[in-house]
């Protein structure tokens, strides 16, 4: 079991570093290849869970896009086709896992931002 352990530190990446939980906002710049082509698209949206640890760690990101239509994506933390994982906003929640947001529209789907003194 240790084995497995060592081989895994050597392919996790520095974005398991950034430090971001349930409730942030983030934007994920994310590769996506198209036949020979590939290009990044900007997925910005408020990390609903963080899930596993090492190698396996995932995180679900919900946006809302046109119409109100929202939309839930799980990225793998340690998928080298995220380009940028940028922490737009720190948000105050109480949950690890805030699924009660797939139920809320509009004013009471938000969440407040939090203060960190300095």
């Amino acid at each position: 079991m240790e084995i497995i352990k060592e081989l895994e530190k050597s392919f996790i990446s520095d974005k398991s570093a950034i430090d971001f939980k349930a409730g942030d906002t983030v934007e994920v710049a994310y590769r996506i290849v198209e036949g020979n082509k590939s290009r990044i698209q900007k997925y910005k949206g408020t990390v609903i869970q963080r899930k596993n640890s090492g190698m396996a760690e995932s995180f679900t990101v919900r946006k809302i896009s046109a119409n109100g239509v929202a939309v839930e994506r799980i990225f793998p933390l340690n998928s080298p086709l995220i380009e940028t994982l940028e922490v737009e906003m720190r948000g105050k929640v109480r949950q690890a896992r805030i699924y009660y947001l797939r139920d809320r529209v509009g004013k009471s789907a938000r969440i407040k931002e939090l203060k960190v003194s300095k």
